[in-house]
């Protein structure tokens, strides 16, 4: 793509499966898109789909020496495109919620000192003290959210501090494992960052604080306040608060680039660092969400997300912080069984094929002649479930399906799960409520199709599937004026309006209110089963 020749904004993305990067210029045009797959790009360290699964099963990391090599092979990328850094103005970023990264002791020290000459992947590989950083696919720490929530008095109660009761995922148990498991590793490590803040802090040469709303996510930050819960940190780990830091607005402005970037790359010295958050924040900001609309993200996982006003924290779910205003706060589902599950299925039943992928959801029929399926390759996050299990029109139990009707069942049972569960969280359907789809299936019109029909609502998408480095953009221009107390809003009325792709197919609300209420009820008595069942076969 051609280089900017006017003043830009970086909005960047640490994800699962990739490195993007998106530049938009003062009239929120995008003029500049770039990734580097992990996989395909990054062969040497031997990822799928940017993860390792171990022998558990239950244990997932990522090689943090590939998320900073990533970043080395995407600048250098742009630079030989003829990318005009010192156009930059301002960058904001996003990582993969839940993920950690563990700094060894005097990492601080070599961030600081870091020499333009050579790669930032070979000046920082011995800086970390967990070489392959925990993420959010991770399931092997219940035993450490028992202890959490046994220790703050129950799980409602975790959830009324933090937004959310323990997560095996959630940044706290991870610590509280490593601690446990390896508290010689714990003594060595210097700070703890998420991914957001671990990305930030390349860019400043040094460590950035830790944001609130990527903070929520970890079972540790109190969502009232914004502060560190002390009955959290010491059930953990000790001397926790010092690694983590003091946390921020999300609008902050963190500092200028380092010299190294200057040097290497030529950005302007006056470029600022945004605040980087999670991936699911960052989208919110990117699809302008307003009140009253739903958010679906389609990615590695799916999620679900809304903006609210008045946290009420519940058993499912997850509250955080608001990522654009620190008055409000957003709520959040996730499914792990996302895109991952969805191209296995396009493997088995469609020769690998999104196009005859597609053309199964348009030959068969809404409603898919009641046959139901529940799709979870892994441990499913909501609900705790896991397997695949097929049911016909009876509610009997098959071991198969066509290959039409198989695609079907993966589609329409994904997406009634997110509505059952988004309206356990006292979600309602009305007649304005639009959804907002992003994420890599929001291409696809066929699933959206889907969508629409099961949620009873138009679904829009916006211009570009990477909605959190669109969002990271945007909120690179909110940082440098927020503390006049200009919005999110304000400063992004120029930009396009979502696209309205599809609306429900006349009579399928009626077809799926059955459907839904039969689904919920195969849900809770055949497919539900707690952590623990699973942990014990």
């Amino acid at each position: 793509m051609a280089a900017p020749a006017v003043p830009c904004y970086l909005g960047w993305d640490f994800s699962t499966q990739q490195l993007k990067v998106i530049a938009i210029d003062e009239q929120l045009r995008v003029i500049y898109e770039d990734n580097i797959h992990f996989d395909k790009d990054l062969p040497e360290f031997r990822t799928h789909c940017g993860v390792y699964v171990h022998n558990d099963k239950l244990t997932v990391t990522s090689p943090v020496l590939m998320w900073v090599k990533a970043l080395d092979m995407i600048l250098e990328k742009m630079k030989s495109s003829g990318f005009n850094f010192s156009h930059v103005r301002a960058f904001s970023g996003a990582g993969q919620q839940h993920g950690s990264v563990y700094w060894k002791e005097g990492a601080s020290q070599i961030l600081k000192n870091l020499s333009p000459d050579l790669p930032l992947h070979q000046l920082l590989k011995a800086c970390f003290s967990v070489s392959d950083s925990p993420v959010w696919m991770d399931s092997s720490t219940a035993s450490q959210c028992l202890s959490l929530e046994k220790a703050v008095g129950g799980a409602q109660h975790l959830a009324n501090i933090t937004g959310s009761r323990a997560c095996e995922r959630f940044t706290g148990n991870q610590i509280a494992k490593i601690y446990s498991q390896n508290p010689e590793v714990y003594a060595q490590t210097e700070r703890i960052s998420l991914v957001s803040s671990f990305a930030a802090s390349l860019f400043l040469s040094a460590y950035a604080p830790i944001d609130y709303c990527d903070g929520s996510g970890m079972n540790l930050l109190q969502i009232c306040d914004k502060l560190w819960s002390t009955a959290c940190l010491n059930a953990c780990a000790p001397g926790l608060e010092e690694k983590l830091g003091h946390t921020v607005p999300s609008s902050s402005v963190l500092g200028s680039v380092s010299p190294y970037f200057i040097q290497r790359y030529g950005f302007s010295p006056d470029c600022k660092v945004v605040a980087f958050t999670g991936d699911n924040p960052a989208s919110l900001a990117g699809m302008k969400l307003e009140e009253g609309d739903i958010a679906i993200s389609l990615g590695t996982s799916d999620t679900l997300f809304l903006w609210i006003q008045e946290p009420t924290p519940a058993l499912e779910g997850h509250i955080f912080c608001n990522p654009v205003d620190s008055q409000a706060y957003m709520a959040l589902l996730c499914f792990k069984n996302g895109s991952l599950m969805r191209e296995r299925i396009r493997d088995d039943c469609a020769s690998g094929s999104w196009d005859e992928f597609s053309k199964a959801l348009k030959c068969t029929v809404v409603g898919n002649n009641g046959n139901l399926g529940f799709y979870f390759d892994v441990i499913e996050i909501t609900p705790e479930a896991v397997g695949i299990h097929r049911f016909n029109r009876d509610d009997n139990k098959v071991p198969n399906f066509p290959k039409e009707v198989e695609i079907r069942a993966l589609i329409e049972g994904q997406f009634m799960a997110k509505r059952i569960h988004a309206e356990k969280l006292g979600y309602k359907i009305m007649p304005r409520t639009r959804i907002l789809a992003t994420g890599g299936a929001s291409c696809n019109k066929e699933i959206l199709q889907v969508l629409s029909d099961v949620f009873s609502a138009p679904v829009y998408t916006i211009d570009t599937a990477n909605s959190a480095c669109l969002g990271c953009a945007y909120r690179a221009i909110h940082g440098l004026v927020a503390e006049t107390s200009v919005s999110l809003a304000d400063v992004v009325k120029l930009a396009p309006e979502p696209r309205l792709v599809v609306t429900p197919t006349a009579g399928a609300d009626q077809l799926y209110q059955p459907l839904l209420k039969r689904y919920a009820e195969l849900e809770q008595k055949v497919v539900y089963c707690p952590i623990s069942f699973h942990l014990a076969n």
